[in-house]
């Protein structure tokens, strides 16, 4: 069989799905799925194929949708995906994770973990837990947990990005946490308390491949790198055309390559700067940035890319993929170097995955 590249969708409709092969020009979408409830990630398991969708709202719930057959079918559970009672209740999933254990990043933050599947889910209290939890404040889509990062060489390690909270670490599964934040300003405070423990509005982290403490964090005052696993960041935002922005995708074998879509600002509109698209591409770890247009629209483009809407690809070279919250999908087969758009006209795009499959 041919190797088949899928490109997972999560939308405010539902979920999507587009499939290619090897070459990546010709693609076949298909969807809504889940009842075209609001999915804001959609995420498959590399050895299996297995899709999960995380979503809902107030007025649906929060539930994870799953199917074993590509999207054919799919099944639901919320089984577990609550709070004590008192507590402000959940609204909706807001990411997901396969390390391991499946986890589910919640909103009001929390984690989530199973290990059936997805058929039941337990809270992993300890970071509600954490003495900070009464400080921390929502960003502007509300207190989420939208980044989840498992460590593939130690299930017991994994960061977690909160708006507006800031990273935490745990080295234990999930008993204990720590604030992982040092290096990393807020604006929007006073002079004197802008490098604060937590309280930081990240946007964004991401591992780099095959390095045990290189991360990488889009946050809502700057872009950072940490060599050390989050213990401190240093501002690699020299060369951007904006502070502000989303997403980052760490390239799937180069450490030192990582790819950006910058914004034009929090309080500018939020969309691609001077309405021209580009995807920024470091070589180095951020020393030096180069824009990447050839294919991406360069007038009159207003469009911005949610947090989790980019992705990347395990080909040789990477596919890239950008979906915007107007809800196109653009695509490139050599790591950025030219973009086509291959999905129009969907609902606002709020993530965006890959799942390749080897013949």
């Amino acid at each position: 069989m041919a190797t088949r590249v899928f490109v997972l969708l999560g939308t405010k409709k539902g979920a999507f799905t587009l499939e290619s092969d090897a070459s990546r020009r010709d693609w076949s979408l298909r969807g809504p799925f889940c009842e075209t409830w609001p999915m804001n990630h959609v995420i498959a398991e590399p050895g299996t194929g297995t899709i999960y969708a995380g979503g809902g709202n107030e007025w649906f719930g929060p539930a994870i949708w799953k199917s074993t057959d590509l999207g054919e079918t799919w099944s639901h559970s919320s089984n577990g995906l609550a709070y004590k009672e008192g507590e402000d209740p959940i609204s909706s999933v807001w990411s997901l994770a396969a390390g391991g254990r499946l986890y589910a990043g919640v909103q009001p933050a929390g984690l989530f973990a199973s290990d059936d599947g997805g058929q039941s889910w337990t809270h992993v209290a300890g970071l509600r837990d954490h003495p900070t939890r009464p400080k921390w404040n929502p960003g502007g889509a509300g207190l989420i947990l939208h980044s989840i990062v498992p460590d593939p060489r130690d299930d017991q390690r994994i960061w977690i990005g909160i708006s507006a909270a800031g990273v935490f670490y745990t080295a234990d599964g999930g008993m204990t946490w720590e604030p992982r934040n040092t290096g990393t300003r807020c604006d929007y405070l006073p002079e004197d308390q802008r490098y604060p423990e937590f309280g930081q509005c990240v946007h964004c982290i991401v591992a780099a491949p095959e390095q045990s403490g290189r991360l990488y964090q889009q946050n809502h005052c700057g872009m950072y790198r940490s060599e050390d696993g989050g213990q401190h960041w240093e501002s690699i935002e020299a060369g951007l055309p904006s502070s502000f922005g989303f997403p980052a995708v760490a390239h799937p074998r180069d450490p030192s390559t990582l790819f950006l879509l910058p914004l034009n600002g929090d309080i500018a509109g939020r969309y691609v700067p001077d309405g021209k698209a580009a995807v920024w591409r470091t070589r180095d770890s951020g020393a030096h940035w180069a824009a990447l247009r050839e294919g991406l629209p360069q007038q009159n483009a207003f469009f911005g890319v949610l947090r989790q809407a980019m992705a990347a690809d395990r080909l040789e070279p990477a596919g890239i993929y950008a979906g915007t919250n107007t809800g196109t999908l653009f695509a490139s087969a050599n790591e950025g170097e030219q973009w086509t758009s291959i999905a129009h006209h969907l609902p606002p795009i709020l993530s965006v995955e890959t799942l390749v499959i080897d013949g």
